[in-house]
């Protein structure tokens, strides 16, 4: 009798997609290029920075992004929308897939924190809830994620009684509350302090490795983003200058960044 022996084959698993992708993007506001051949990756899991300096073309890559800009051309596809050619209504099913932290809170600051992060759900709980007030189950989960970002003791008092940190934690939960399969935030940390700028990065990656949600945020201070990021991706001129993984990034590259500026510009774009 022949005896057979299985052999277990190891599955082959398909590379991961990334959640962001940008090619050849061209924005132009009237005849001012602000972006030119712009191409751009960011996969499940990763933090990128984001970096250049003023008139770089940073804030306007992010508004590309969720459909904010005027894209003259290339491709732009986010969490599986294709932002180029979105279909009627598909803008609003877009930015539910993104979510957005700014330097600017845009907390409401006389309710309460656990209501701020409720506001997260909206887009699923439906116009009724507003004044009706949310699900239990919508409440359970804010609060998991108050508690997560370390702030659940605060949930009861009003947004405008936190620090700025705290405030930041509150918007970062805000956006976890509706599952976004993305995050853009968009200079976050500008407004605070060298510590609290760190440990709101810090918990920023951490949600990103832990949820396979890649995180693109904008940056001015390069220490923060080499420090808190896995990737850096430089913006000149409204062109890629530098991209490439923190351990490999070239100091003479990063530093051409912030090099002054042929054209003058008051606030980036």
């Amino acid at each position: 009798m022949t005896s057979t022996t299985a052999v277990l084959e190891t599955p082959v698993h398909a590379p991961t997609l990334p959640l962001v992708t940008v090619r050849d993007l061209r924005v132009a506001y009237d005849q001012h290029v602000v972006l030119d051949g712009v191409d751009l990756d960011v996969g499940p899991g990763e933090t990128v920075a984001l970096l250049g300096s003023s008139g770089s073309g940073k804030s306007t890559l992010m508004k590309g992004l969720t459909g904010f800009a005027p894209i003259s051309r290339g491709t732009v596809r986010v969490a599986g929308h294709d932002v180029t050619d979105l279909p009627r209504g598909g803008l609003r099913a877009l930015r539910s897939d993104v979510g957005q932290v700014f330097q600017q809170f845009h907390l409401v600051p006389r309710l309460s924190v656990l209501t701020n992060v409720l506001t997260g759900a909206l887009h699923e709980a439906g116009a009724i809830n507003v004044v009706g007030g949310f699900s239990r189950a919508h409440r359970v989960r804010a609060m998991e994620l108050l508690d997560r970002v370390g702030i659940a003791d605060k949930a009861t008092e009003p947004a405008r009684s936190l620090s700025g940190g705290q405030q930041q934690r509150v918007a970062i939960a805000r956006a976890l509350m509706q599952q976004p399969r993305v995050i853009l935030a968009d200079e976050p940390v500008a407004s605070l302090d060298p510590r609290l700028a760190g440990s709101v990065l810090r918990l920023l990656r951490q949600i990103a490795a832990e949820d396979g949600i890649p995180v693109l945020v904008s940056l001015h201070v390069l220490p923060l983003a080499l420090e808190h990021a896995d990737r850096v991706v430089g913006l000149r001129h409204g062109r890629v200058l530098v991209d490439s993984p923190v351990a490999q990034a070239d100091a003479a590259a990063l530093a051409d960044l912030y090099e002054e500026e042929d054209d003058a510009h008051d606030h980036d774009l």
